[in-house]
């Protein structure tokens, strides 16, 4: 019977010797004995990967992937697979990826449960109740007691929303040489796949240790109370016959939870676990609330490929999943520019990506490239350095980056007055999007019709410079007046103040594009540079600078210090990495 025809079914690769499973071709093992005879090269061990899935539609494919690609001879690896209660199509996804790759590995066994697709008294798709808790055990349980069955040397427990991108991950684990033992995933925020400390009942406890770990601050394998998502099990370690899921160990009075149950289980038998991050193994999913939908999920999953895409390593499809072409828009905006150095393909690459993933389309502007810049071709674009301009930290005149900046700006701007587009947005090259980015200034968008506010600019990434508060705008949601910002990394801008700021006419008295844009809406603190243009009505709005909830990093050799705060998913705002002032001068 063929994968492709059955929905609850066994697929076997085993070695058959004497009509006995075996797992690495000798007789049933004993603890510590050798699996290869003398003079020959030890084959490595044998490992059941334990994949449990529900509605992971949204990252199977990219979770699938990274499995493929894990450096370890998958004849070593058996596979153990179960999916239930599901409402959307992991079911047909799991069916498609085994019939292509169960030839690859020594034993794989899968089983598809379609009825019922909720539990009872379910609020709903994400919404963990008893009988779903105690069903999760029940089938780790199953797993575990597969992989002993198989006399495998490891189970390796693997979560549909983890990613392992790193594909030496397995091999490092097994390397350790440790009885439970598990990779630190990344994720958007700083939530991961262990706990630092446990409290007596069984609850989480802060401890000093979790950021210094979860940063990095701080590298090696440490023992931990707790680890989930996705860790490995020494199934030869003396003590790793006691560990189990369910039933819950006969003394256990914590909460009715898996990894809970599962956290005792190991400190009942004694088992140190421990949790490494000496490298980045890969990525976790920030689960969402019991009330939220998969869609919710699955918006939460697309932020965490664009993480990974800008962090590292990134995040690869599954090459033997079928993946529905991305239907591309421009967010109800006429134009969507992207400003990007030709000597930078690697930012265009990410952002491409990153955008693709957003399903919007952008237009590519080759930024004008300021090191290439001569004085005769300054002379013939008519620019020249505004009287007095010189930088408020270095004191340093204008760059030829900024001036390549500007010019790609001002570009755009008369792109955007020729071709008569009403709303455009542009961004740079190094832009960072926040979770929900795409839905927030969708309705941000609605917001601003709703209100008839006029404007002319929007500010979407900048550095607000002064630290008083900037007025909130009344009837939009997440909007400010702003007073003296830096930086141009996302804005959107109309007609009209595209054609405002061509008509100030700056190339003859240039100075750096962030420092244009506050003159031109009033709120530049220089008296004398404002003096050179006359009319500074540009009506400019922005999202509210970026808050202690909101993560950030920027660095710039003359004037900014390198920070780094909490990120959550509900912000609409953009953050970046590591860049100058302007991101296409460099």
């Amino acid at each position: 019977m063929s994968l492709a025809a059955a929905p609850l079914l066994c697929c076997a690769l085993p070695l058959l010797l004497g009509g006995l499973a075996l797992g690495l071709g000798g007789s049933p093992r004993e603890e510590g004995a050798s699996r290869s005879p003398a003079g020959q090269q030890q084959e490595l061990p044998t490992v059941v990967i334990a994949i449990l899935a529900r509605n992971s539609e949204h990252s199977l494919s990219h979770f699938l992937g990274a499995l493929e690609r894990l450096d370890y001879p998958k004849e070593r690896i058996s596979i153990w697979c179960v999916t239930d209660h599901n409402i959307d199509n992991t079911t047909e996804i799991l069916r498609e990826w085994l019939v292509a790759t169960e030839k690859h590995y020594r034993h794989v066994k899968w089983r598809a449960v379609e009825e019922p697709s909720s539990y009872p008294n379910e609020l709903g798709p994400k919404h963990w109740t008893n009988e779903r808790y105690e069903n999760l055990m029940k089938l780790k349980q199953e797993a575990l007691s597969f992989a002993r069955e198989q006399w495998a040397d490891y189970i390796l427990f693997a979560d549909t929303d983890s990613v392992l991108t790193n594909n030496q991950t397995l091999k490092f684990l097994i390397a350790q040489n440790k009885s439970v033992i598990a990779p630190m995933l990344d994720s958007q925020t700083y939530y991961s796949n262990f706990w630092c400390g446990i409290t007596p009942q069984g609850y989480y406890r802060r401890t000093a240790d979790y950021f210094p770990t979860k940063n990095r601050q701080r590298l090696g394998c440490f023992a931990v109370p707790m680890v989930y998502a996705a860790f490995l099990i020494d199934l030869r370690k003396e003590g790793t016959a006691k560990l189990a899921f369910h039933p819950p160990h006969p003394n256990y009075t914590w909460a009715f939870d898996d990894i809970i149950v599962f956290a005792y289980s190991c400190q009942a038998a004694d088992i140190e676990v421990y949790v490494c991050n000496q490298e980045r193994f890969g990525y976790i999913n920030v689960p969402v609330k019991s009330h939220q939908t998969l869609k919710d999920e699955h918006i939460n999953f697309v932020h965490l490929i664009q993480e990974a895409m800008v962090d590292g390593p990134p995040m690869s499809r599954s090459d033997h999943i079928y993946t529905r072409p991305k239907l591309l828009s421009k967010m109800g905006f006429d134009e969507i520019f992207l400003i990007n150095l030709a000597r930078r393909p690697d930012r265009r690459q990410r952002m491409l990506s990153s955008l693709l993933e957003l399903e919007v389309e952008p237009l590519v502007v080759e930024a004008v490239d300021g090191s290439a810049l001569n004085s005769s071709d300054i002379k013939k674009l008519g620019v020249d350095l505004l009287p007095g301009y010189y930088d408020p930290f270095s004191g340093r005149t204008l760059t030829k980056g900024e001036v390549g900046c500007f010019l790609s700006h001002h570009y755009v701007w008369k792109e955007v007055v020729a071709r008569g587009l009403g709303t455009a947005v542009v961004f740079e090259d190094d832009v960072r999007f926040e979770g929900y980015f795409k839905e927030r200034l969708q309705r941000l968008m609605e917001e601003l019709e709703w209100a008839k506010l006029d404007w002319d600019l929007i500010y979407l990434g900048r550095k607000q410079v002064q630290s008083e508060d900037e007025e909130p705008v009344k009837d939009v949601r997440n909007l400010v007046v702003p007073t003296y910002s830096y930086w141009t990394l996302a804005y959107i801008i109309s007609q009209q103040g595209a054609q405002k700021l061509i008509n100030a006419k700056p190339l003859g008295k240039m100075l750096p594009v962030d420092e244009f844009l506050p003159i031109m809406y009033d709120k530049h603190p220089n008296q004398d540079y404002k003096k050179h243009f006359a009319r500074r009505d540009l009506a400019v709005y922005s999202l509210p600078e970026m808050s202690s909830n909101i993560a950030w990093e920027a660095s710039c050799s003359l004037s900014l210090t390198k920070g780094a705060l909490w990120a959550t998913l509900p912000s609409s705002r953009l953050h970046w990495f590591p860049a100058e002032r302007c991101s296409c001068s460099h």
